[in-house]
């Protein structure tokens, strides 16, 4: 005798009372249908379960009917669950028939739970909140980690999706299957090819990929395989610079990601075209204009609706105009993507400055903007911050929000990281100093337990601040500090670390490079964290050294004021608040004064530093606080008709 199960949020739960059709119809489980918002949830006509329905006329009785009864009102009738079939007879989606028995049929489980969130109690009783309203989420971007990463883009969209996933959502995410003749291709060991090619038309021809899936963690990781991602270095370039055809690679990838929705059978059925896509910097931003230009004309498509998320408003994919033909879109599209560089910034007297910006088209079509933090939200409407895009930006300032990245609490973990020497908690802050220890004697400097360690791990380029640090170092050892530096980039400032090692051997260590056990050894060890970043996004060091007690003092820019309070020991009579030091303007002096007075603090004031440290270690920073920001954009998304018809 079979019986339907429903996989939730908190697991499987089978329905043991209705294990029998009338017509020996029976149930064998094809996919995990994300009925986590039905599972053990109290909605206004009661407790909501699965049930056999009585009713001919939704659904196909061929096959079944099922139906969201009240338990406690029975006579009230039920939520007629049906489910919707495509010409081939595959479930492709169901449909939610309210109680009144008008017949009038709800799109989705998501009409019949609008309203926000309920409360629910799991097995032991615990109130806890779920999420109502779920979505076919789309995540298109050119790196997701730990498949391929080389910055805070690969974390983001290696980690929401999850935790998205784990709130109820049916979530996809489409990324190259990159093939580098590496070690890191084991990382797409577990994705098995599908049986569906798709064949777009781009670059004056017809182009065919494949696409791999692994099903990890409740969410379906999509691979786009064509042979311009298999090749030596990184997604974007190799030690010669950026590849010459990223324009062609990364359009392919859009292209694909809007076919996979459509076609891609994942776990027994399609994601359909009432999708939510989030397209990530401009290597995804051909989304939303080929969906307004090639889906949507033809019907298809119409109630999907797309963000673009900004995570570095710098890089914009900007090609010479000619190129527009290889996009694949109609030629009266141009004026989306058309851009002209100002007079200065052209290369001679002749050049008209005319270009394609990919990132432009997306901001022009998509339904709302997403930036990772608040600040960096208004930065890029200002002159300094908008790359030439500020007044754009403004002009879409009313669907332009800002959300501050999460991390992993599970790899960030002081309690239970195994890459540092000893384990230490907010309750218990003993283990810190033998971290330091461990660091000081690793690296060969003096161990001095008390004496200041300040640490800075990041890439050595003009962004991060890496000039002011190298005018300033020369003063700040002047101090009896310790200086520790993690990085790579420049080879001006690779050079400069190794001289100034060999110059202050009892004080200074730089490590060139990028090394993870080395990077979470020094968020453990030191005692500060500097960040004079001209600009930035969001920032994720600051957030992992909060959490291990460690100190940052950064500049006052982007997600870095978002995220640390700066410090005020007069607050809260005299108890004093704040997680850190936030200097402004950008300038050796100020910075120094910054380093200065944190350095002043923790050896003249213990009890003050040791509150700096707790508030930043129970800071609340997690994927799931991100995730509910982001399901509010969500529901906005879908108030308003999509941007561009």
């Amino acid at each position: 005798m079979e019986s339907l199960c429903i996989v939730g949020n908190g697991g499987v739960s089978t329905c043991q009372a209705f294990t029998r059709l009338d017509n020996g119809v029976g149930f064998r489980t094809r996919a995990q249908l994300g009925f986590g918002c039905f599972v053990r949830e109290r909605y206004k006509y009661g407790n909501l379960v699965i049930a056999r329905s009585g009713r001919s006329e939704v659904g196909n009785s061929k096959d079944g009917n099922f139906a969201v009864e009240n338990e406690k009102e029975e006579k009230r009738g039920g939520l007629i669950l049906g489910p919707e079939m495509d010409s081939s007879g595959s479930v492709i989606g169901f449909n939610l028939i309210p109680p009144s028995g008008d017949g009038e049929v709800l799109e989705s489980h998501e009409d019949a739970t609008t309203g926000g969130t309920e409360e629910a109690e799991d097995i032991e009783g615990v109130e806890k909140v779920q999420t109502r309203v779920t979505y076919n989420i789309v995540f298109v971007t050119s790196e997701a980690a730990p498949y391929s990463k080389t910055g805070g883009l690969g974390d983001v969209c290696g980690s929401l999706p999850i935790v998205l996933a784990a709130r109820g959502h049916r979530v996809m995410v489409v990324s190259p299957r990159y093939l580098h003749g590496s070690p890191a291709d084991k990382n797409f060991a577990g994705a098995s090819e599908l049986d569906c090619h798709a064949k777009v038309y781009c670059f004056g021809g017809e182009q065919e990929v494949a696409f791999f899936h692994e099903y990890r963690e409740g969410v379906d990781w999509v691979f786009v395989d064509h042979p311009s991602y298999h090749r030596p270095g990184n997604p974007y370039g190799d030690s010669r610079g950026a590849f010459g055809d990223n324009q062609f690679r990364f359009a392919l990838l859009c292209h694909a990601a809007c076919e996979a929705p459509l076609v891609l059978p994942l776990g027994g059925y399609t994601y359909g075209e009432k999708c939510l896509f989030l397209v990530n910097d401009w290597h995804a931003s051909l989304v939303p204009v080929l969906l307004a230009s090639k889906y949507r004309p033809y019907g298809v498509y119409k109630d999907a609706r797309t963000i673009l998320v900004i995570h570095n408003l710098a890089h914009q994919g900007v090609e010479p105009a000619a190129t527009y033909t290889n996009l694949g879109l109609p030629s009266e599209w141009y004026g989306a993507l058309g851009w002209v560089f100002p007079t200065w910034a052209r290369t001679h007297a002749l050049d008209t400055g005319e270009a394609v910006n990919l990132l432009k088209g997306a901001i022009v079509t998509v339904d709302r903007i997403l930036t990772v933090s608040k600040g960096y939200a208004w930065e890029i409407t200002t002159v300094e911050g908008g790359y030439g895009l500020h007044e754009l930006l403004s002009s879409r300032r009313s669907v332009l929000n800002g959300i501050t990245n999460g991390i992993d609490i599970y790899e960030w973990n002081p309690s239970s990281d195994k890459h540092i020497a000893s384990n230490y908690s907010v309750d218990d802050l003993s283990g810190k100093v033998q971290c330091k220890i461990a660091l000081q004697k690793e690296l060969g400097l003096p161990i001095k337990p008390d004496c200041p360690l300040i640490g800075f791990i990041g890439r050595l380029d003009y962004q991060k601040g890496i000039d002011l640090i190298r005018w300033a170092t020369p003063e700040l050892l002047e101090d009896d500090v310790q200086f520790v530096m993690l990085g790579s980039g420049d080879p001006l400032y690779e050079d400069w670390m190794r001289a100034t090692e060999s110059t202050y051997k009892d004080k200074f260590r730089g490590w060139v490079g990028f090394n993870i056990p080395i990077s979470h050894k020094i968020t453990a060890g030191a005692d500060i964290l500097l960040m004079p970043s001209r600009f930035e996004p969001c920032g994720l060091n600051q957030l992992y050294a909060m959490r291990y007690g460690t100190v940052p003092v950064v500049h006052g820019t982007g997600g870095l004021r978002d995220t640390v309070q700066a410090f005020d020991p007069y607050s809260k009579g005299g108890l004093g608040e704040g997680t850190g030091w936030i200097f402004s303007p950008l300038s050796k002096e100020s910075m120094l004064a910054a380093l200065r007075v944190a350095i002043m603090t923790y050896r003249d004031h213990k009890s003050s530093w040791e509150g700096i440290m707790k508030r930043g270690m129970v800071k609340d920073s997690t994927w799931e606080n991100a995730a509910v920001h982001y399901e509010q954009v969500f529901e906005w998304a879908f108030i308003d008709p999509p941007y561009i018809n």
